[in-house]
């Protein structure tokens, strides 16, 4: 059942399309924000940007050398079954590139990103792309609308630095896609970096992202775990449960446990990690047990000022953070939404390995533990 708001979601995308259509084509394409040269986009140098699987994100320069480019992205659609925790739950996911989230890709204010999406004709869905980042109706989601067999593609300039989620937004199925696995991360950094509340340039040794996920996985009439499939099979099941607003799992990266063990991010004593965390749907509450944020873009826009020395951080559904910390003590570091339960129970914790020498005058252990003395 389609309802009144993915009925208008879907006008709107319609009519985006039919309005971009009709317009007439523009022989020139003239930068109007004073980042780009007066020259045509199709002039600027392409680079290609290879994407790699989260939470490590893709190789880049944390200060942009030379002018505006215009960076190119291939991502392919890919509906899949994948295993989301320890007792082998089946979920029928949907996503970009095969990960959850999708792959961070990371370009420069002032640069153009440019998207080819791939939606094999072995999927079964319709599929598509709405970035935060970029600025045209729905997101560029009226645009990259896509049947099984298909691919398009989407050119947007970023302009406005900070940390933005992308997500699948296709008519009348925009939340079920979007929890069944399709979001991700763009990280556009400003062209002369990061930099504190007084302008001082801040540095990274590391980069992570985490993607977090709320899931939906139906029951049968004994409680087990439903398996289907295809998407579609599982679509009218999932929806029943989404509707209750109680998600089965909360997990990072896809998977209960997916950042812990042999999948843990690492660093190493006096190195500074640079943290982005999405959220497609539902809110969180990131908190580092035992570290801090010592920078934190809350709101995941750099031309705000970072906060400082923050605990924990909201990260409001549909959006993605951005939070940096100098790690001093070694030890394996629990990553977790502070919703306690769903970190404890629903599996929204990821560890960080620190190697390093212990330093006591941050912490030691004054006397082990022993029998109560008088």
């Amino acid at each position: 059942m389609i309802t009144r708001r993915s009925a208008l979601m879907g006008a709107a995308s319609a009519a985006t399309a039919a309005f971009l259509a009709s317009a007439p084509a523009r022989a020139t394409e003239k930068a109007s924000d004073g980042l780009t040269p007066a020259t045509t986009v199709g002039d600027l140098p392409r680079v290609k940007g290879k994407l790699v699987t989260p939470p490590h994100v893709m190789a880049h320069d944390q200060v942009a050398k030379g002018g505006p480019k215009i960076v190119e992205f291939k991502m392919t659609v890919q509906e899949k079954k994948v295993v989301v925790d320890d007792q082998g739950t089946e979920f029928q996911a949907m996503t970009y590139e095969g990960s959850m989230p999708g792959p961070t890709m990371v370009v420069h204010e002032g640069d153009y990103l440019e998207l080819t999406l791939v939606n094999p004709e072995t999927n079964t869905m319709p599929h598509n792309i709405d970035f935060h980042a970029s600025t045209g109706a729905l997101g560029g989601g009226g645009l990259t609308l896509i049947n099984p067999g298909e691919q398009t593609v989407l050119r947007f300039k970023a302009f406005r630095p900070g940390v933005f989620i992308y997500h699948c937004a296709p008519t009348g199925m925009v939340p079920w896609h979007v929890v069944s696995g399709m979001s991700g991360a763009v990280l556009v950094l400003p062209r002369d970096g990061l930099k504190d509340g007084d302008g001082k340039p801040l540095k990274y040794d590391r980069i992570y992202t985490i993607g977090e996920f709320d899931l939906y996985i139906p029951r049968d009439e004994d409680g087990n775990y439903r398996t289907y499939d295809s998407p579609g099979e599982s679509y009218s099941d999932t929806l029943d449960v989404m509707r209750g607003l109680i998600p089965t799992h909360v997990v990072f990266n896809g998977k209960v446990g997916a950042l812990t063990g042999e999948g843990a991010m690492t660093a190493k004593v006096g190195e500074t990690v640079l943290f982005i965390h999405s959220c497609a749907n539902r809110d969180s509450r990131p908190h580092l047990i035992g570290g801090h944020g010592d920078w934190v873009w809350e709101n995941g826009k750099f031309a705000n000022a970072p906060q400082k020395d923050q605990e924990t951080w909201f990260v409001r559904g549909g959006s993605a953070a951005a939070a940096i910390y100098t790690f001093r003590q070694p030890g394996i570091y629990a990553y977790v939404n502070h919703n306690l339960i769903e970190a404890a129970e629903l599996g929204a914790t990821g560890h960080v390995k620190v190697e390093g020498d212990w330093d006591n005058d941050l912490m030691m252990q004054v006397s082990a533990p022993g029998p109560i003395s008088a």
